[in-house]
């Protein structure tokens, strides 16, 4: 009767080689899940977040009255993030050049504008954190584990030259070693690649609503904008 060989001691005796790929795989893996965990807290606070932030938005809350809430809980350590972050930014700077005296209507929406695109382009980054990574460990760990299991494969098979006689059982080992390589790069791909697609659509899902959040809050300053200067016109 020939004595079974579990994962781990398949692993101790494969080739350096196939154990360099199987420990690879195994950080890629360690790190992927790493990110998937922060991810999904991440996703989740900035939903959070932005369901939250729209409520009061839509409230019928003072504007200024809504920036300084945020101003005060930033100063007590609180983070910031997602949408209010594109709207403290277009109304700072829309305040800002409001209130400088020749500052025409046009130019005060163009460099809100330009704040909230910045904004935006902040927030995507923060979003595409580590989706990268998922992403190319999703592609590639099936074929980093492909190669250590053909390595494996051709040092069993080199092996059996110098047997004089071969059997299943001299050879099996050595491929059931090369094999757990092939395993653990699906190990590896299979979370990244859930995650990832699971990510992106979220990413496009809050982008989206970034988007349409930027229009309708640019549509709001504009009339405000433009009712200043009616107001100094007729005055």
């Amino acid at each position: 009767m020939t004595e079974e060989l579990s994962v781990v001691d398949l692993v101790l005796n494969a080739s350096l080689t196939v154990q360099l790929v199987m420990l690879t795989l195994l950080l890629a893996s360690m790190i992927s899940w790493f990110m998937i965990i922060q991810r999904f807290f991440y996703f989740r606070a900035i939903s959070r977040a932005m369901r939250a932030f729209e409520q009061q938005f839509w409230s019928g809350i003072d504007l200024s009255q809504l920036y300084r809430k945020g101003t005060g809980r930033a100063e007590n350590g609180e983070s910031i993030v997602g949408i209010e972050n594109l709207f403290r930014a277009g109304f700072k700077e829309f305040t800002r050049l409001r209130q400088q005296s020749k500052a025409e209507p046009d130019a005060v929406m163009e460099g809100a504008q330009r704040a909230m695109r910045v904004a935006h382009s902040r927030e995507e980054e923060q979003m595409e954190r580590h989706l990268a990574f998922l992403a190319t460990v999703g592609s590639t760990s099936p074929y980093v584990g492909l190669f250590g299991t053909v390595w494996g494969i051709m040092g069993a098979f080199t092996g059996l030259a110098t047997m004089h006689q071969a059997t299943l059982a001299t050879v099996a080992p050595g491929i059931s070693e090369a094999l757990v390589a092939t395993a653990m790069g699906l190990f590896a791909a299979i979370p990244a690649v859930v995650a990832y697609n699971r990510f992106s659509a979220k990413f496009d899902s809050l982008t989206n609503k970034y988007e349409t959040f930027t229009d309708e809050f640019y549509s709001i300053l504009h009339r405000q904008a433009h009712t200043v200067l009616n107001q100094n016109q007729q005055g």
